[in-house]
């Protein structure tokens, strides 16, 4: 029996709900784990060079990591009991520790960062109800201004796998590697104008295979490991022995852990307003709950903290794919490359220029969601502008300024150094101070927000004459009401 096309079957009362058939929901997953794939990867390879691990100990240490993304998407999108935010969620190995695990892995090897982990892990599973409750500080103006910083602080890394990924490989920033993420810019960009439906949604994907396939007939993808990895092998259980617990990197790293924890809130928040279904603090709790709950099993199979995947948020803004399942069917595609190496090899041989084209839109498109939550503000005689100025600006220093906070105690600038969680903070203290707290608050007051007002009163006119229409009065000569 053929499957039915989308068109055919009953929308579901829940927009993440949507039911594929088990084709298309393998196509829309895989799509997805090649988004995300590269970022999966780097954090062990990053940590295990750091640890001095040899070159298999490393590969372990990458087979872990995609089969514990995998579990971890699984029981984000699926659920089971109070675990799982059920949302199109794709987990994965957390950029934000990176940080704090290479310098503790560079004074005790990978024990200790284990140990630390799972301290960490418990903690924020304790943590994970009260975290919830802050739901209510996240309004439109917060979660918009947050989505655009999560874009924002992504677009570096789009252009470093463009240029190559590696600044020391040679040929980082040639034309020839800009020019193959070029090409597959261009036709993901063809593909989704030229093209609608199903074709369209796969845009991402065909770029990318696409792209591969040019670079390989060029030379310019490599899979000569392929036929030197495993075909079979299961994640080993405490391969590098048994943890160790120190202080010290439990303090830093249960740190990591907020941050991590603050970042995967914004994204629940981010996914819930992109596919347009409720997210209340419940569902935020489970969420957290199932990415801490991976984080803390993480180190029995050789891994690292799990969080929930903004580039990927980015992918279901693009292809309007709102189904958790077929995120679900990514997580089992990413236990399958934990368990089949071979297989992981060959992803892996997708060359970072053709990542980098995928990524300028991917990651552009989150910003743009951003933009369009913004959009539905209200800034009229209040402080939402500066609000989502001053927050924007101080997520975009890690981007603009690296090293703006390094001379910060390390608990401070492992927050700020994180452009989402500074982002987060700034924006909930001044969304408390400017709206919730009412005393002093004097309609007309802000001079910002009377510049927002002209520039709408400008922008109106201008969208009124390009329509042949007469042009308004404008609000400046208008007389209150009470005086008319």
């Amino acid at each position: 029996m053929a499957t039915k096309s989308v068109e055919e079957r009953p929308a579901p009362a829940r927009p993440e709900d949507q039911k594929y058939g088990f084709g298309q929901l393998l196509v829309y997953g895989t799509q997805h784990i090649l988004t995300m794939y590269g970022g999966v990867i780097a954090p062990p390879l990053i940590v295990g060079g750091a640890a001095g691990l040899s070159a298999g100990d490393m590969a372990l240490l990458v087979t872990a990591g995609l089969f514990i993304s995998g579990l971890a998407t699984l029981l984000q999108t699926l659920g089971l009991g109070r675990f799982g935010s059920r949302l199109p969620i794709v987990q994965g190995i957390s950029f934000a520790s990176v940080s704090t695990m290479v310098a503790i892995a560079q004074h005790g090897g990978v024990r200790p960062v284990f140990g630390a982990i799972i301290v960490a892990g418990l903690i924020g599973l304790v943590l994970s109800s009260f975290f919830a409750q802050l739901v209510r500080l996240f309004p439109a103006v917060v979660t918009g201004t947050i989505i655009t910083v999560i874009g924002l602080s992504l677009m570096p890394v789009a252009f470093s796998w463009a240029m190559g990924n590696d600044a020391k490989a040679p040929g980082y920033g040639s034309v020839s590697n800009i020019a193959f993420a070029g090409l597959t810019l261009l036709i993901i960009l063809v593909i989704s104008r030229v093209f609608q439906g199903p074709i369209s949604r796969l845009s991402i994907l065909i770029g990318l295979v696409v792209g591969t396939l040019i670079a390989a007939l060029v030379g310019k993808a490599d899979f000569s490991k392929v036929g030197e990895t495993k075909i079979f092998a299961l994640p080993p259980i405490l391969h590098f022995g048994t943890p160790t617990f120190q202080a010290g990197a439990i303090v830093s790293m249960t740190i990591v852990v907020l941050v991590i924890m603050t970042e995967t809130t914004a994204d629940i928040l981010a996914i819930g307003e992109i596919v347009g279904t409720p997210v209340d603090a419940k569902r935020v709790a489970d969420g957290l709950r199932a990415d801490m709950v991976s984080t803390t099993v993480a180190p029995v199979f050789g891994s690292f903290p799990c969080s929930a995947f903004a580039q990927n948020v980015g992918l279901v803004a693009l292809t309007g794919i709102k189904s958790r399942f077929a995120v679900a069917a990514g997580g089992g595609v990413l236990l399958v490359l934990g368990l089949l190496p071979v297989v992981g090899a060959v992803v892996a041989a997708i060359p970072y220029p053709v990542l980098g084209g995928a990524g300028i839109v991917l990651f552009g498109s989150v910003a743009a969601s951003g933009i369009r939550t913004l959009s539905r503000v209200d800034y009229h005689d209040n402080l939402n502008m500066v609000i989502v100025s001053v927050a924007i600006a101080v997520g975009i220093i890690p981007i603009a300024a690296p090293t703006f906070w390094d001379a910060f105690p390390t608990w401070f600038s492992v927050i700020m150094h994180s452009g989402i969680s500074a982002t987060a903070v700034v924006a909930v203290v001044l969304n408390l101070l400017f709206n919730e707290v009412r005393a002093g608050n004097r309609p007309g007051a802000s001079v910002f927000a009377a510049a927002e007002s002209e520039y709408d009163e400008l922008g109106d006119t201008l969208d009124d004459e390009l329509r042949g229409e007469k042009r308004p009065v404008p609000n400046s000569r208008r007389k209150p009401a009470a005086e008319s």
